[in-house]
């Protein structure tokens, strides 16, 4: 697919703002100096193309600088303290704004599973420029032959997680609509900080960086790193997930019971140890990202702006992965989200998997102006192990599971993984 960038500007608050620098929390100095991808598909409707006064760029140009002006965050850049450590210069340098064309049409991307394609139409970040220099936030709107548009964005995850990202996505598309903000966010990270002034370097006390396990009889993990990987898009209606929830519960007394997340992510990895066919003894770990805004005493505000979360990890052996109930599996999640046991920023491919929970976040539905997504995804993968959960776009209840594998592995990923849930 080839894209033509057409232009490419930076977009700072429509309005004075606070400017100064804003101390960064442990939360988000723990392995976080990247920026994640985020890709919306959009059929635009043809009342909105034949009654705006502006184009679409002009639209997300002008709404975006209003939006900033309560996110001013997004409009700094980081910079480095002396102990390896970082905080936000709120300077009002702005974000990134990109218009491409593309004479592809939107039906070539199939069913919107990441592809190769996708790196044409996500805005790709220089980390050859000294830190201080690169946007935290940069979009991308390409248009389609078709009249079919994608809107991308880049954020950097040491200024928010998650939720933080859609919290600011979706108020910036009230916004372009001609909507007043609908929630102001919380930008004081006092809140989340261990001490004051914070440690030098970021830290949690439960937290042990130990990395996890290599395959058996290797001494490092460079040769899994370099093998290709794939990516698919699997759903899980809501008859399966039931079916795996039953299985969950029926297999081993559990307090409370066991959740549909628990239950699949147990499933995700029971099936990647099967499908990459490891030997009884051979350690495996699952690394888990956990949202502690309501785990918090007392509780952070919904709204808080940055990085809520901490990364944990269970760990087993293969052989009791693959032969114990689904039960067994869900239960180590449990134990991970108990005892916190830390989980450092590694490689987390073969024989390791890495499940991040997009469940509970407002993915979808997001209206600039000129309709509702037809679909979401995340951009890209860091690489092999990799996997998100996100809720199915239809409202049916469903999930659907976004994962990079070795590509050797991926279509017996997808034999265990729908062996006993039939449609």
């Amino acid at each position: 697919m080839k894209v033509t960038i057409k232009s490419c500007c930076l977009v700072e608050p429509a309005e004075s703002t606070w400017n100064g620098c804003m101390a960064l929390t442990e939360s988000d100095q723990t392995g976080f100096l990247t920026h994640v991808p985020t890709i919306y598909f959009y059929r635009p409707s043809l009342n909105w193309l034949t009654s705006s006064k502006q184009t679409m760029f002009e639209t997300l140009r002008v709404s975006l600088g209003k939006a900033l002006v309560h996110f001013y965050p997004l409009a700094g850049r980081l910079r480095w303290l002396a102990g390896s450590r970082l905080e936000l210069d709120c300077n009002g340098k702005g974000v990134e704004l990109i218009e491409a064309r593309t004479e592809s049409d939107l039906d070539e991307l199939g069913d919107f599973s990441p592809s190769p394609h996708f790196d044409h139409l996500i805005p790709q970040m220089n980390y050859s420029s000294p830190i201080e220099e690169i946007p935290l936030l940069s979009v991308q709107l390409t248009e389609f032959r078709c009249g079919g548009v994608t809107l991308s964005y880049n954020i950097s995850h040491a200024a928010t997680d998650g939720q933080s990202a859609l919290h600011f996505i979706t108020e910036w598309a009230r916004l372009a609509r001609g909507e007043p903000l609908a929630e102001e966010p919380v930008l004081d990270r006092k809140l989340f900080r261990a001490g004051e002034p914070p440690s030098a370097r970021p830290r949690f006390e439960h937290v042990q960086f130990d990395p996890p396990p290599l395959l058996m009889g290797q001494s490092s993990s460079e040769n899994e790193r370099r093998k290709e990987t794939t990516t698919a898009m699997l759903k899980l209606s809501k008859a399966q997930l039931e079916i795996l929830r039953n299985e969950a519960n029926g297999s081993i007394t559990a307090a409370r019971g066991y959740s549909r997340y628990e239950a699949v992510t147990g499933h995700l990895w029971r099936s990647a140890c099967m499908a990459r066919g490891h030997t009884r003894e051979q350690p495996i770990s699952l690394g888990l990202c956990v949202d502690v805004r309501r785990r918090m005493k007392p509780p952070l505000p919904d709204r808080y702006f940055g990085n809520a979360i901490i990364d944990v990890v269970a760990r087993s052996l293969a052989g009791e992965l693959m032969t114990r109930p689904l039960g067994y599996a869900a239960g180590k999640d449990i134990h991970a989200l108990r005892t916190k046991e830390g989980a450092g920023a590694v490689f987390y491919g073969n024989p390791n998997l890495w499940v991040i929970s997009w469940i509970s976040l407002p993915l979808t539905g997001v209206d600039f102006g000129w309709g509702k997504d037809i679909a979401m995804t995340p951009g890209a993968h860091a690489g092999d192990g990799d996997s998100v959960i996100l809720p199915g776009c239809d409202g049916d209840g469903s999930l659907v599971v976004a994962i990079c594998l070795q590509s050797e592995f991926m279509e017996g990923f997808k034999k265990f993984f729908y062996q006993n849930i039939p449609n």
